[in-house]
């Protein structure tokens, strides 16, 4: 599998992050793996509420001199 797609947030606030994510996730194949980077405390609520809208998961949420790096998996075919 190849390395995940980064989407860079940073500096944006609610909802910018997730929307930036959704954006990026349309017409994904199940299986295919983003890396959000994002500076707003939400980004962390707000992508595990997405990934369970659109069916997908998320992987692994790091946090590194206040950047979250949350890494997301898509389930199926997902649509815009």
């Amino acid at each position: 599998m190849s390395d995940p797609v980064v989407i860079d947030a940073r500096g944006h606030k609610c909802p910018v992050p997730s929307l930036r994510l959704r954006k990026a996730m349309e017409g994904a194949r199940a299986g295919e793996q983003w890396t959000l980077l994002a500076t707003d405390p939400m980004a962390r609520i707000d992508v595990p509420f997405l990934m369970q809208e659109l069916g997908g998961q998320v992987i692994e949420i790091e946090e590194s001199d206040g950047v979250l790096q949350i890494t997301v998996e898509s389930g199926d075919a997902q649509t815009g």
